[in-house]
């Protein structure tokens, strides 16, 4: 009677990061673009629904967001298209305070997000010298319910 062959066994892995931080800075810019997808949703919602953007966004990012697009949504305005968000890389962590945080520095562009009369999809004019590409600094902090955006501050500069 021949034995059976026996299946390989895999042998753990034993590679370590050699950047202890590698999955909160992985984590971060995830947690970042999904929230650029909700801010999206959001802007798109005429019933500004912030359900989906309490998963990715708190405090001043939060509030900043409510506020714009209740002004937007009040004067009949949502935003169709996307916004792309590229060139992320983190430029700091601070994971040993109460709240630890990690910063960001991105390049936004929302060429290809336009703001359109709700009932019409009619486009809003736009001012042709506003910056539709530019860099933007974000603050990320650890809350309970997981990372959040908690600042998203444009540097008026272009990228």
């Amino acid at each position: 009677m021949a034995a059976e062959p026996t299946a390989p066994t895999a042998s753990p892995s034993t590679t370590v990061s050699a950047d202890p931080e590698a999955a909160v800075k992985a984590t971060a810019l995830a947690v970042y673009q999904d929230y650029w997808r909700e801010m999206q949703a959001f802007y798109a919602d005429r019933a500004g629904t912030t359900a989906g953007l309490k998963q990715y966004a708190a405090s001043e990012a939060l509030s900043v967001a409510r506020n714009a697009g209740e002004r937007a949504h009040a004067r009949g305005r949502i935003y169709i298209g996307s916004v792309t968000v590229s060139q992320s890389r983190v430029t700091a962590t601070d994971l040993d305070r109460q709240v630890p945080n990690v910063t960001l520095s991105s390049c936004l562009d929302v060429s290809r997000w336009q703001p359109v009369v709700a009932d019409t999809r009619k486009p809003v004019a736009l001012p042709a010298n506003r910056l539709t590409k530019y860099l933007i600094a974000t603050t990320l902090e650890k809350w309970p319910q997981g990372w959040r955006v908690v600042r998203d501050e444009p540097q008026g500069k272009k990228c």
